[in-house]
């Protein structure tokens, strides 16, 4: 599961990963615009949230983490929002990761600067979704959740992990995009089972 969160609408995407098939399950947005009291924005992305994991149930839910900009009080509100989704995961026992907006448009992209109009249109053509563009927070949520899988089933993020640096189930964890060349020295070091010896 996959959450872009938001003050006034809050983004979310729900994958199906069987063998090599993705498959979309869930795809929409908590509208919260018309509720004016912040405290009960809160409370309802959380009760949200909440039923959308009672009732999809999976396995994991990832976040995007707020864009660092100048506007504190911004900052701040898409913090707390954040916060409250990651809650109603952690209360529920369930792997929370978190990653920055660039890393996601990467991830779907290949481009970390790419338009949340880019985003969505691949997302359509890969997933088979349809999206309205006057409500791209869904398909941002669902980036999260897409970016998630892609990261996870990297076989150096599976060396990491198997490592001991992916943190305790239930604690959130921050990817960062890469910088330069990945180590294959840890996953050759976890992983010596499976590279390939030269013949003698």
């Amino acid at each position: 599961m996959g959450i872009d969160p938001g003050t006034n609408y809050t983004g979310y995407g729900l994958l199906a990963v069987e063998g090599g098939a993705i498959k979309c399950v869930a795809l929409g947005y908590i509208d919260l615009a018309k509720l004016g009291d912040p405290y009960q924005k809160l409370r309802h992305i959380f009760e949200r949230v909440s039923s959308l994991i009672g009732e999809f149930a999976p396995d994991e839910v990832a976040f995007e983490s707020p864009f660092f900009g100048e506007n504190v009080q911004s900052m701040l509100k898409l913090g707390r929002a954040q916060g409250v989704a990651m809650a109603a995961a952690l209360v529920r026992g369930l792997p929370v990761y978190e990653y920055p907006p660039r890393l996601v448009k990467q991830s779907i992209t290949g481009n970390g600067a790419a338009s949340k109009e880019q985003v969505a249109a691949i997302l359509g053509k890969l997933l088979k979704v349809e999206y309205s563009l006057g409500k791209l927070d869904a398909t941002d949520g669902l980036a999260v959740a897409l970016c998630h899988h892609f990261q996870s089933s990297s076989p150096l993020n599976a060396a990491k992990a198997g490592a001991g640096t992916a943190g305790v189930a239930g604690a959130a964890r921050t990817v960062k995009p890469k910088r330069g060349t990945t180590s294959w020295e840890t996953f050759v070091g976890a992983n010596p089972g499976r590279i390939l010896k030269p013949k003698k």
